[in-house]
């Protein structure tokens, strides 16, 4: 079985935690959250490791037809009970170690608790979630 320090070392070098704002008004869910970890195909193992830590989540090959590049295997929890009672509350025990990872998560964590409130708001929301993955906004980029 796998640590809860490996977990987060993997998880500052491949993890991501990402929140969808879903405008289509026949869906349900109005915030999707997403944690993932992505491998190379050789490193499967690891992630049914992380799924059976986790007890939760899906493994599933990530097919890559770019060149130079190989397909992957990616661990995903993306159903909300399972973030809210068992991601958020084993990141906020074992924060990541690596800065913009662990804002990321804090962010995540503001967000998803903000989106559980009886009076959601989206703005608010909305300007917490341009904040995840900082980094690339300096590049003009989003993740969406």
């Amino acid at each position: 079985m796998i640590s809860s320090d490996y977990i987060i070392g993997l998880v500052d070098g491949e993890g991501s935690f990402y929140v969808r704002i879903n405008t289509d008004l026949k869906r349900r869910n109005k915030i999707e959250f997403k944690f993932s970890v992505k491998l190379r195909h050789q490193d499967k193992e690891i992630l049914l490791q992380l799924q059976q830590f986790f007890g939760c989540g899906n493994v599933y090959l990530q097919k890559d037809n770019r060149p130079n590049h190989t397909d992957c295997y990616r661990f995903e929890v993306n159903k909300k009970e399972d973030i809210f009672n068992i991601i958020i509350p084993f990141f906020e025990k074992n924060y990541p170690k690596i800065e913009s990872r662990k804002r990321d998560f804090e962010l995540f964590a503001k967000i998803a608790k903000l989106s559980n409130q009886t009076e959601v708001d989206f703005k608010e929301i909305q300007n917490l979630k341009q904040q995840i993955h900082w980094g690339l906004a300096q590049y003009g980029k989003s993740v969406c």
